[in-house]
């Protein structure tokens, strides 16, 4: 029990993390009627909070690496336990963003990087990919529980009750800290690079936020963009002023070597290959899992009509398969080595997407839709049991707090692309189909065939086929062309989301490029792994 205590714990704080922002999203209705405010005003909120994290990953490992791994770790879990609690006792907007989008992302931002190092810490070999595998899995219960964990609570308590149970998970871990073996630290103290972190921070930032933003501001042209530069939204503005402070970055960290001081993190980290082929598949894992999670909830609730809870019921099939796959990860990776096994994940989430092409209907088909969540959850599961162990053994232990921070900062680019480019592909293909489906419905007057198009080229969003029954009502639409009308917007809703995976299961193709510096078998001469790759100079 000794042996494996570390990881229970470990993967109670993975859980924890993970759980949080599915539950905030379930919860908006309640959070907008509790504090009297807009829905737009907790979607910024929760943006927030996906902002925080991502810029702050990178200094995140970097802390652990000066502070100590486990300490760090601790910090990092009393910071996310107190903004647990403000969130709990919040009061307003406020204390709200706060609590929640501040304390909880700043805590989150030092536990996750940590985490990762003191599971490379604590385990070696066979008993290190299964470590990583069941964190995987976790990640992937984590996701698709939280929808069931808030809609109850927000259904039949409160959203708040959620946030204490969050304060008591952290006091529990909190008190076990102990049962984890700290990764010590190796040669002289470093100090933290302050300008790297703030130009880190920076650029970052404005790239996710951009895309997070990019829905509503518009990709191109603009919708809801605050200001239009030269007759554009501002989305592709921000992400180059993001990509120029980037560049800043490293050229910042050069600087820092040149002059043998301590960068952020070292640039040559980079240049092992199976690290840098590790932080792109976890950046296109999470790139397809987050479109697929954006895509799924619209079919279900809105088109089908289910609610929160029965939501997170029906995409259980995914986190179960993905946490049994994710446990196989020793045998797997003995048998055909990390790269197969990647490979064979991303061939499954092609069979799921294309299996799911044939279940989005306008009547939900059970068993086939469950079959396809399931081979879903398998294949993510497949690469969940292999990246993390291949990006921790790819360094030596001075290097694993810095490739935590890198970890999950690819992690969280990949979720705001990942709902951002999905969430634009269905929206986009939506107007697109319902605009064609009208214009060729005889039933439809050529009148209000203009009206739909001229209002549709203004932007809109993915609704339920009752509003748009509504609106055609109140302006006194008769009901043969209103009916005519909803019946060509509800196959355009399943044409947008089969779009959507479609797209998915291109992207999944794709990324097996990413796969081809990852190790082999164990005994292969090329791109074995082993304790770690010293970093090169």
């Amino acid at each position: 029990m000794r042996k494996w205590g570390a990881l229970v714990v470990l993967s109670l704080a993975q859980f924890l993390m993970v759980l949080d922002q599915a539950v905030m999203n379930v919860s908006i209705s309640q959070l907008v009627d509790d504090f009297d405010t807009t829905v737009t005003t907790i979607q910024a909120v929760i943006t927030l909070y996906a902002l925080v994290m991502a810029t702050l990953m990178i200094t995140g490992g970097r802390i652990g690496d000066i502070l100590g791994r486990r300490r760090t770790f601790a910090i990092g879990l009393v910071i996310y336990g107190a903004g647990s609690a403000l969130t709990a006792a919040s009061w307003n907007v406020a204390s709200l963003l706060v609590g929640w989008s501040v304390l909880e992302g700043i805590g989150a931002a030092l536990v996750l990087p940590a985490l990762v190092a003191l599971i490379a810490a604590n385990y070696e070999g066979r008993d290190r990919v299964a470590a990583f595998g069941v964190i995987g899995g976790v990640s992937g219960v984590g996701i698709a529980v939280g929808p069931i964990v808030g809609g109850f609570f927000t259904a039949n308590l409160s959203w708040r009750w959620v946030f204490v149970g969050e304060v008591i998970i952290a006091l529990v871990i909190i008190a076990s800290v102990k049962l984890i073996g700290d990764a010590p630290l190796q040669g002289r103290r470093s100090r933290l690079d302050i300008v790297g972190s703030v130009l880190s921070a920076s650029g970052l930032g404005l790239i996710v936020f951009a895309l997070l933003q990019a829905s509503s501001w518009g990709w191109i042209r603009p919708k809801q963009s605050p200001i239009e530069p030269f007759g554009f939204a501002l989305t592709p503005f921000v992400v180059l002023a993001g990509v120029l402070v980037l560049a800043a970055f490293v050229g910042w960290l050069r600087r820092r070597e040149r002059l043998g001081l301590d960068p952020l993190f070292r640039l040559r980290l980079l240049k092992i290959p199976p690290l840098r082929s590790g932080l792109n598949c976890f950046l296109s894992q999470n790139l397809i899992l987050l479109g697929i999670f954006f895509a799924l909830p619209l079919y279900l609730q809105i088109v089908l009509g289910f609610d929160a809870l029965e939501t997170g019921i029906q995409m259980l099939p995914i986190s179960i398969a993905m946490f049994v796959t994710s446990a196989s990860g020793p045998v797997l990776t003995g048998r055909f080595g990390a790269r197969r096994v990647v490979q064979a994940g991303f061939v499954l989430l092609v069979v799921a997407a294309v299996a799911m092409l044939g279940t989005i209907e306008p009547e939900l088909d059970g068993a086939p839709f469950s079959i396809a969540l399931a081979i879903l959850g398998v294949g993510m599961g497949l690469i969940a049991s292999q990246l993390g162990n291949v990006v921790q053994s790819s360094v030596t232990d001075d290097g694993r707090g810095e490739a935590g921070g890198l970890q999950y900062t690819a992690q969280q680019i990949g979720s705001a692309v990942g709902t951002a480019f999905i969430g634009a592909v269905v929206i986009s293909a939506l107007l697109g189909a319902f605009v064609d489906n009208v214009s060729s419905n005889e039933q439809v007057s050529a009148e209000l065939s203009g009206a739909i198009e001229v209002s549709v080229a203004a932007g809109g969003n993915f609704v339920a086929a009752d509003e748009v029954e509504a609106v055609l009502v109140d302006a006194g639409v008769d009901d043969a062309e209103t009916n005519a009308v909803v019946d060509e917007y509800r196959e355009a809703q399943l044409e947008a989301l089969k779009t959507g995976l479609l797209v998915v299961g291109f992207l999944a193709v794709l990324s097996l490029w990413f796969t081809v510096d990852l190790p082999g078998r164990e005994g292969d001469d090329e791109n074995e792994l082993t304790a770690g790759v010293p970093v090169p100079a």
